[in-house]
Parts: structure tokens; C-alpha cells; sequence
């Protein structure tokens, strides 16, 4: 599927406007043409491999659902549907228009999707009009500084290190969604404290939509983990790889021929970043569709051969992977002897450290939360604010800014020296997978610990319920040990995979792959896309590695050092009913305390979500800002109001920050007599 003359024409306009005119302009856009094909030429190798890995993937599925598999038991439940009738945040700020060049109010909503809606105002949200846009933040970074914006800035145009940037934050709490290709999306708030909720909103956003992957899944040709057939965003990290290349092309060709001030050139460049960037998503999406669909037509007959000849086809892998074995272990193991043993232990500990002490955190608030709700229960044992305190925990693990301090111990984590060394391109990739397991298991916890209290509410008096809650929330404690060290150990085993196969079957890869196609003699035709040469090798670099990585994992969790349970320690499941319970989340408030505002139906009450995040109220500033206005200046938004001694009246009025006028107080109704017989015969007052 070829890119057309017209196609990007109709994209990449911005190109014609801020290109100089002339031979260098028609020069631009054939070189432009040509290199945007590159999407084409990546998406076809892309299919052939998908294709093949699709038919593998498929007999790996069904073979382990007929053999099964060993994984270990949970003790803790998982919710189907966490984020049923949720939203995470919502509330308005000053966003910076590229259209107008001026900051506007806009109404921000993030809902279950993590996608970022913007409204003009919250009555054109509630009202349910069209957003104004929606920001997908996977590839985005969080920034809150203007200093760390303008050094990515500078890095990606070339720029001098000292120059300005091309817009001005009007107060000193920016939020910025920085992408190295994608437009840049600008925001700021009032206050400190505002701006450390959004930060960590726009955090999670990030890390839910990039999903714990990273662009380097796919350089490798490691397939066993499948991790392009799984991830989400495997459109963002296709439409990365072909700008890793394009990118720095067509800056190299345009960028020179940008005409203005530097601030301008630097808008210019982004705008053009931006419509190359989504031409080429947007041909990757169609492409990855119709290479997803092929594939899903198909699989009912390859299922069916898989079902038939299933016998034959293990047999046929198994005499064929023997062979392989024989040929590459002495290399394998010489290698593994050499440059990969005595680097184990090192690159484990690096891991642990910050992923150990994200994971205690996660329990040091879990375990706060519940005495909170035990203290309070022992106040009023009633039901009705049981359902009240339950309901506030129960979306503990989406809470961003209550989880922020979690994420932040994991966000420590150094793998200086090993980049180099094992070509690892960024540790973000292993970072935002522990943060996403610390999120899944804390709401693990907190699910099971509903479920323990909604099943031993029937039958206890209000006596008994602060004992009950206590013993729920002990039997939590020690299964949350148990997964957690359960979680770390399986994470630790696969970083260390994603980091040491790369490494070894690009060091394997000049001896060995030339040996292999002859092996392919040894398939029959039948079942040659079941079997590949390329995953059997694989396969055998990964199993001899495995046991190397096992033993160091076993040896760390002997040591205690890191609270990792033994694998010899296994905890028998003693809650024979436990399994037995829901897995949708408990509705506390409309069971026990009554559900306001009820009244609103289908899709008002879509869009009446309960928030998880609470709102921002700042005394004294009429919030939100629901009229489109210019931001103030710096000098008009105070940050808090706190009345002090000293103060007069006048000083004391809160300050409308757009019309920078004191706010003067409503009319109300008078306390007195003597000021209901002023109002009836108002006395004049004459001035001589």
C-alpha cells in the first residue's frame, strides 16, 4: 500500500507554507514522498514476520491448552472490570493554542481509557458535545519544568543551548506532554499543588497507554515473547521505527531552509514533525488492520490442522530441535561462560534495589489505608459508613497521586554501563512494567480485601465488625507477601531475558545462522508454519540462560534481603471459599449508603462517572474557569489564600484572575431590625 502524491499533500500542508518557494520545494517533497514510502517497506517486512510468528503463536497457544501449564496459585483474587463507571480526573486549566498563539481555558477529562479529552468548559462536557481533541499519550513524556523542555527541545532541532523558548509559561507551574516527533501539548496551573495531581495524572496516562513496552521489542528478533501480538500500542512503536530513520533525514533537509527567528523555526519544525508523524500512524494503523484481520480469517483452518495433527507435529519439532541443540550448544554455552555469567548477579541487583522498595511501598500504604478504615469503623461501626470508607478504598490502586510515591522508588532504577554493553536503549521500559504490577497488585489486595469484608458482613452484629475488618485485613497482608514475591521473582526472570537474548543472539547470530536453513529439510511441508528454525534456536539460547537466571533469582530470594519468599516456601491456599467469590467490583455505596443523583440515565450517567482523583477547590478563585478567557498574568494568580492579622478589608477580597478585579460580595438578606427600617427609609447624607 504506496503512499499517493495526493495523500501527502493533504497531511503535511503545514510543509507548503513554511518551505521556501522554488526548485528547493518540488526537491523537498519527492525527497519527502519517497522516504514517507519507507512506512510500506517497514509494514511488509513487519507482515511477512507477523504472519509466520501468527502461526506459531497459535499452535504454542493451543498446545498449552491441551497439555496445560504450571503457573503458581495467587492467593490474591483479580477484578474483572476495575475501572467499570470510573473516571480518573477531570477539571479545567490553561492550555496554549497553537492556532491563536494564546493560553485558553480548557476542561480537561480522563477517563477509563486513559485518553485525554479536552472540552472547552464543563457544561460543554456535561452537556456531552464533542471534544475539542484527544491526546493518546503513549510515547509522551510528563515534563513540569520549562528548563528540562527546552533542553529536549534544543537537542532535537540542534539549537543553541542558551536560546529561549518560543512561547511563555504565564505563571510557574507548567505542564508539559513532550513527544519526539508528535506535536507538544502545553498547559499551566495556578498552584503548586495542582500541578503535582495533573503531573501525576498525566504520568499514569503515559505508562497505562505505552504499557509497559518499548521500541526496542521489536529491533529484536527474540519472538518467544510475543510482545507485538499483545502490546496495544504496537501501532505508536511501528510508527516510531520508520521516524527513527525519516526523522532525521527530512530535519537535516528542512530544517536549513526554515526562514525566521529561531523560535520560529523551532514551531515551524514541530508542526511538520507533527504531520509527517501522523501520516505515517495513520498508515501504519490501516496496514496493521488488514494484516490483523488476514490472520483471523485463517486461523479457524489452522486450528483445526493444529487440533488433527498436534502428536506429530510435537514429535516433528522435538527431533528437529535436537538436532539444532547439538550444533549450537558448544557456542551457547561458551558464550554464556564468558560474557554472560559474570554479569547476571549485577544486572539482578540493580533490578531489585528500586523494584523491592517500590513494591514495600505499595504495601506500607495498602497496610495505612486499611488501619484507616478499621480506626474509623471503630468511630461509627455503622453500615451505612462502612459502605462510605469502603468506597473510597476500593479505587485505591488507580489513585495517581496516592500510588505517585510507589512509582517513584522504581523510578531510581540505573542500568548505566549495561546500555552500552548489551544495547538496552532506555530502562523506561522496565520501569513502567514494575509500576504497572505494582498497580495490579495493589488492587488485587484491595479487591480481596472487599470481597473478605462484603462476604463476613452477613451475620455479624456491629460489634463484631472492627474484629472482622482486622482479620481481613491481616489474611491481605500476608497473601500480598506472597504475590508480591511471586510478581518480583517472574519480573526479574523476564527483565533479565529482554536484556541478555538480544546480546546473545546478536553475538550467536554470524556463526550460527548459517547453519540453520539446512534443518528446514527435516520439516515436512505440512507443518512448516508451525515449526521454525529460527524460534527452535531461540529457543535453545533461551533455555540454556534460563537456568543460569533461575539460580541467581533462588539465591537472591535465600538471602531475605529484598522479603522474596523461597521457592520451596509455597503457601497453600487455606481460603477454599475465597476463589468462590465475585470478581466484579462491589457497588458500597449504592448497597449501603444510597446512591445520589440516580436519577440520570444511560448516557448522562456515562458521563456522571465517579471520579477517582478528587477534585482542586482553591478558596476565594471561582472555579473552574468555565468562560474561554485569557490566562492572567503572573503577578495576578496567587496561589493560596490565607488570611493574615494585618490585613484590611479590601486586601482581604479574593481576586477574579481575569478580570483582575476584587470579587465583591453577593447581596444577601439583613440581620437586624434597624437594617430592614435602613433599607425601607434610606438616610441621605448631605456634604456641605
Amino acid at each position: 500500500m504506496q503512499l499517493s502524491i495526493c495523500s501527502v499533500l493533504c497531511s503535511c500542508k503545514i510543509i507548503i507554507t513554511f518551505l521556501c518557494c522554488g526548485p528547493s520545494l518540488n526537491l523537498t517533497f519527492l525527497y519527502l514522498c519517497s522516504n514517507l514510502a519507507r512506512t510500506s517497506t517497514v509494514m511488509a517486512e513487519f507482515g511477512r514476520f507477523y504472519e509466520q510468528q501468527y502461526a506459531v503463536a497459535l499452535f504454542n497457544s493451543v498446545r498449552y491448552e491441551i497439555e496445560g501449564g504450571g503457573n503458581t496459585q495467587t492467593q490474591l483474587l483479580h477484578r474483572k472490570d476495575p475501572l467499570k463507571n470510573k473516571s480518573i480526573f477531570s477539571g479545567s486549566l490553561f492550555q496554549y493554542l497553537e492556532e491563536s498563539k494564546k493560553w485558553r481555558s480548557r476542561f480537561l477529562y480522563v477517563g477509563d481509557s486513559y485518553n485525554i479529552s479536552l472540552y472547552e468548559s464543563k457544561a460543554a462536557h456535561d452537556r456531552g458535545l464533542h471534544s475539542k481533541g484527544v491526546i493518546n499519550c503513549a510515547g509522551y513524556r510528563a515534563l513540569t519544568s520549562m528548563e528540562e523542555y527546552l533542553g529536549l527541545l534544543n537537542n532535537n532541532t540542534k539549537a543553541k543551548s542558551a536560546s529561549a523558548p518560543f512561547l511563555k509559561c504565564p505563571t510557574q507551574f507548567p505542564l508539559i506532554l513532550w513527544h519526539p516527533y508528535a506535536r507538544h501539548h502545553y498547559f499551566c496551573v495556578m498552584t503548586e499543588k495542582e500541578q503535582k495531581k495533573w503531573h501525576a495524572v498525566f504520568q499514569d496516562c503515559v505508562r497505562h497507554s505505552n504499557n509497559g513496552e518499548s521500541r526496542s521489542s521489536i529491533c529484536t528478533v527474540f519472538r518467544l515473547t510475543l510482545h507485538l501480538f499483545l502490546c496495544k500500542c504496537i501501532c505508536f512503536i511501528l510508527a516510531n521505527l520508520v521516524m527513527e530513520t525519516l526523522h532525521p533525514e527530512l530535519k537535516n533537509l528542512i530544517v536549513p531552509r526554515l526562514k525566521g527567528k529561531l523560535q520560529q523555526r523551532q514551531r515551524d519544525w514541530m508542526l511538520i514533525s507533527d504531520a509527517v508523524y501522523r501520516q505515517v500512524l495513520s498508515q501504519t494503523k490501516t496496514q496493521h488492520e488488514a494484516l490483523a484481520q488476514v490472520c483471523e480469517v485463517e486461523r479457524p483452518r489452522l486450528d483445526s490442522a493444529l487440533r488433527t495433527d498436534m502428536d506429530q507435529i510435537i514429535t516433528s519439532k522435538e527431533h528437529v530441535s535436537a538436532k539444532i541443540r547439538a550444533l549450537v550448544l558448544p557456542c551457547i554455552e561458551q558464550l554464556v561462560r564468558s560474557k554472560v555469567q559474570p554479569y547476571i548477579h549485577s544486572i539482578l541487583e540493580a533490578l531489585m534495589e528500586p523494584t523491592s522498595r517500590g513494591f514495600s511501598e505499595v504495601r506500607d500504604i495498602l497496610f495505612s489505608e486499611l488501619v484507616e478504615v478499621s480506626k474509623n469503623t471503630m468511630n461509627d461501626s455503622s453500615r451505612e459508613k462502612l459502605g462510605e470508607h469502603m468506597d473510597k478504598i476500593s479505587m485505591l490502586a488507580f489513585h495517581p497521586v496516592k500510588m505517585q510515591s510507589c512509582y517513584e522508588k522504581m523510578e531510581a532504577l540505573n542500568l548505566e554501563g549495561l546500555q552500552q554493553r548489551c544495547d538496552v536503549s532506555s530502562p523506561s521500559v522496565f520501569i513502567q512494567r514494575a509500576q504497572i504490577l505494582m498497580r495490579q497488585q495493589m488492587d488485587n489486595a484491595v479487591h480481596t480485601f472487599e470481597q473478605l469484608v462484603h462476604q463476613s458482613l452477613d451475620g455479624h452484629s456491629a460489634e463484631d465488625l472492627c474484629k472482622t475488618i482486622q482479620r481481613c485485613q491481616d489474611r491481605v497482608l500476608k497473601k500480598y507477601d506472597h504475590d508480591s514475591s511471586t510478581v518480583r521473582k517472574k519480573f526479574f526472570r523476564e527483565a533479565l531475558l529482554q536484556i541478555i537474548i538480544p546480546y546473545m543472539l546478536k553475538q550467536l547470530s554470524p556463526s550460527c545462522s548459517p547453519d540453520l536453513p539446512k534443518f528446514k529439510e527435516l520439516i515436512f511441508e505440512d507443518f512448516s508454519r508451525f515449526i521454525l528454525v529460527e524460534n527452535i534456536f531461540e529457543e535453545a539460547v533461551l533455555q540454556s540462560v534460563s537456568k543460569d537466571i533461575m539460580m541467581a533469582v533462588k539465591e537472591a530470594a535465600v538471602q531475605r534481603r529484598h522479603n522474596l519468599y523461597r521457592d520451596s516456601m509455597v503457601l497453600t491456599n487455606s481460603d477454599l471459599n475465597l476463589h468462590l467469590l465475585g470478581e466484579d467490583t462491589i457497588d458500597w455505596a449504592g448497597q449501603f449508603g444510597g446512591v445520589k443523583g440516580e436519577k440520570q440515565g444511560g448516557e448522562m450517567a456515562n458521563r456522571k462517572r465517579k471520579q477517582i482523583v478528587s477534585m482542586i477547590h482553591l478558596d476565594g478563585i471561582p472555579l473552574p474557569y468555565e468562560s474561554c478567557q485569557e490566562i492572567p498574568g503572573v503577578d495576578c494568580i496567587p496561589e493560596e489564600y490565607e488570611g493574615q492579622a494585618g490585613q484590611d478589608l479590601e486586601s482581604k477580597k479574593p481576586v477574579n484572575p481575569v478580570q483582575h478585579v476584587p470579587i465583591e460580595k453577593e447581596p444577601g438578606s439583613p440581620d437586624g431590625v434597624n437594617e430592614i427600617r435602613d433599607l425601607i427609609n434610606p438616610k441621605t447624607y448631605y456634604t456641605l
